[in-house]
């Protein structure tokens, strides 16, 4: 489901030729598809519609002002993981009551400020935050509606870095613990316990870790209601993971067929959080060649792009297919493509099939829509790159480029 296709042996983004949009805005570009932004929203909402449900946008994919306004235009909420996530929300259209409030270390601060504008729920790690929680809303005479993050202690099977279901990630209370946190958070004057969440990884393309956790949560909000806690939704978190590298993977009719009869006839409603799996695809990053180097046994092709505006392939190992924007006839060669930074892991694909690249052609980084111009940084003093956002035949930058003032403006 991917609206980046090739005309005439162009590559383009629905209906604008990806080098058109290079020669305007210059490289790199980020570049998304509205079209696969939509396609892929609703085909999850689609294949949840027979259970009471509601998608909150994982704001931490990408967290750009106009694909969370497209997001919400098609009826998703937000799962922010900071003061700041809420804040984009709330500027993108969303109300209080459609954002949830994750995080692993929210400040005093941040959950003042989810508390006092009445967020559906803060997703509360450890029975320290919900201490914290029930005094914060004491004083200002509410009572805060929170969900217990669980964790399962499930192996996700995927990258021990964006791993979060294990007893060994820092995320969420132990399984065997929740009851007996709720029986002593039920003294808590300050709190609600509304519902119960769960998130075991990131890029999951196995479906089993995300069913077994289901099943785990359902069954602990049955044990909850059993003991007068009124549970009235399950968080499932999100996950689910995408195509890198044209290998099969699940899709939202798979994902739903093993979530759901784990809440089939609960009477839970269920929260899901999708991020990746809707905006990964949409996006491509466009950078330029800047050299070919010829060392000993090795060929270097030099991007102007790297880790600077993807940071995955150095954290993970993360593979992005990359190709060139316009069709090429030279012998193919085997290289490592790398970006312009002052750093060896500054690489973005190694041991690649290309035909021969120059200086000056253009490359296209695919499925870059999620942690890459979020995970953006300006290290060696870079300048944040613009995106665009395609739409049928016409295209819009939605963040200029960042210029060395904006960065300087900062500074005494």
């Amino acid at each position: 489901m991917s609206d980046f296709t090739r005309i005439n042996g162009a590559l383009a983004c629905e209906g604008v030729r990806l080098a058109d949009i290079a020669a305007a805005e210059g490289t790199p570009v980020y570049v998304y598809s509205a079209a696969t932004i939509r396609n892929r929203f609703r085909a999850i909402d689609d294949a949840f519609a027979s259970h009471p449900h509601a998608l909150h946008y994982a704001l931490k994919a990408n967290s750009t002002l106009a694909v969370a306004r497209l997001l919400r235009s098609l009826g998703a909420q937000a799962d922010a993981n900071s003061g700041g996530e809420i804040d984009v929300a709330l500027r993108a259209g969303f109300i209080p009551p459609e954002i949830v409030f994750t995080g692993v270390g929210k400040t005093q601060a941040e959950l003042a400020q989810a508390i006092e504008l009445g967020v559906r729920t803060i997703n509360a790690e450890s029975e320290g935050e919900l201490e914290r929680i029930s005094a914060l809303a004491r004083a200002r005479d509410t009572r805060a509606r929170v969900a217990l993050r669980v964790n399962p202690d499930i192996e996700a099977g995927t990258h021990p870095h964006i791993s979060t279901g294990l007893k060994t990630n820092k995320f969420g209370m132990a399984i065997g613990a929740v009851r007996d946190i709720c029986r002593r958070a039920s003294r808590l004057e300050g709190i609600e316990i509304a519902g119960l969440h769960i998130h075991v990884g990131s890029q999951i393309t196995d479906l089993a870790p995300l069913r077994r956790a289901a099943e785990a949560i359902v069954a602990l909000a049955r044990e909850l209601r059993g003991d007068a806690v009124s549970i009235d939704h399950v968080d499932l978190g999100g996950g689910l993971g995408i195509s890198y590298d044209g290998s099969p993977v699940p899709d939202a009719a798979d994902y739903a067929a093993a979530l759901l009869p784990a809440v089939k006839d609960s009477g839970l409603t269920l929260v899901l959080e999708p991020g990746r799996n809707i905006i990964a695809p949409a996006g491509a990053l466009l950078s330029t060649v800047v050299d070919v180097k010829e060392q000993p046994g090795i060929t270097f092709v030099v991007l102007d792009a790297g880790m600077t505006e993807l940071i995955r392939p150095m954290l993970y190992g993360a593979f992005h297919r990359i190709e060139p924007v316009l069709a090429a006839t030279a012998p193919e060669i085997t290289c490592d493509i790398v970006g312009p930074l002052c750093e060896s892991s500054d690489t973005l694909g190694k041991d690649r099939r290309l035909n021969r690249p120059a200086p000056g052609d253009l490359m296209a980084v695919m499925d870059t829509g999620a942690y890459a111009a979020v995970m953006a940084s300006n290290y060696n003093r870079r300048t944040l790159a613009p995106e665009v956002l395609v739409d049928g035949t016409r295209w819009t930058r939605i963040r200029r480029r960042q210029t060395i003032e904006d960065i300087l403006a900062l500074e005494t």
